[in-house]
């Protein structure tokens, strides 16, 4: 007798089950394509950013300032040199000694103050009776000196230094009772950090300012 094989129906999935899937597949399928759209978020702000630009449009206007008074200066006739400070606008000796006897510790103490005895310093050297190739030539490297002094981490050692060198030519022209005085400007700037991290860093750079100032206030008086 022939064996007969008998196969098990296998049943039909529950339709609850089909019908939970298909509602998730529905479900996940509207998510995607009816979610609105994000907004586009800004880019993170990159520290310093803004401040460098200003920074950099403020050397830029510098510079061109700079060049207007040296034209105007150049302007003014030979040997009338009561005219400067007006036809320059310039900041006077007397500014920068202010600027210096303010407290050390406060932020941009040290640049503000160069930025003042880099103005006077370009000014004075457009004074027929200081004059010269060698001048000329100092006061451009001073003028590189101070061209960055707003980017991060810039030192400010580089223009002090330029300045001291500067104001030794025009000592050198006219004013032999400021040798000793310029030497020892001179030797101040060598030992500057160029930074106000610390309280000696802070004192040193107030140092230099107030003797600087008292330097360019005598060299801002003409030899008759």
């Amino acid at each position: 007798m022939a064996d007969i094989n008998i196969q098990r129906k296998k049943s039909a999935p529950s339709p609850w089950i089909l019908v939970l899937l298909a509602a998730v597949v529905l479900g996940l399928a509207a998510y995607f394509f009816l979610r609105p759209e994000p907004a586009d978020e800004p880019a993170p702000p990159v520290p310093g950013a803004a401040t460098d630009t200003k920074t950099t449009a403020g050397a830029t206007a510098d510079t061109a300032e700079q060049a207007r008074r040296r034209a105007a200066v150049a302007a003014i006739p030979p040997g009338d040199t009561s005219q400067i400070a007006d036809a320059t606008n310039a900041e006077t000796a007397e500014s920068l000694a202010a600027q210096a006897a303010t407290d050390p510790a406060a932020p941009n103490y040290a640049l503000n103050g160069l930025q003042k005895l880099s103005e006077v310093l370009v000014a004075l050297t457009d004074r027929d009776d200081l004059r010269d190739p060698t001048t000329t030539e100092q006061r451009d490297n001073l003028t590189s000196a101070t061209a960055r002094l707003g980017e991060p981490g810039a030192s400010l050692r580089p223009g002090f230094v330029a300045a001291a060198g500067l104001i030794r030519i025009m000592q050198q022209k006219a004013y032999p009772e400021l040798e000793d005085a310029t030497n020892d400007l001179v030797r101040l700037a060598g030992q500057l950090s160029g930074r106000s991290a610390t309280a000696a860093d802070q004192q040193q750079n107030k140092q230099f300012l107030t003797q600087a100032a008292a330097t360019v206030k005598v060299l801002g008086e003409p030899k008759q």
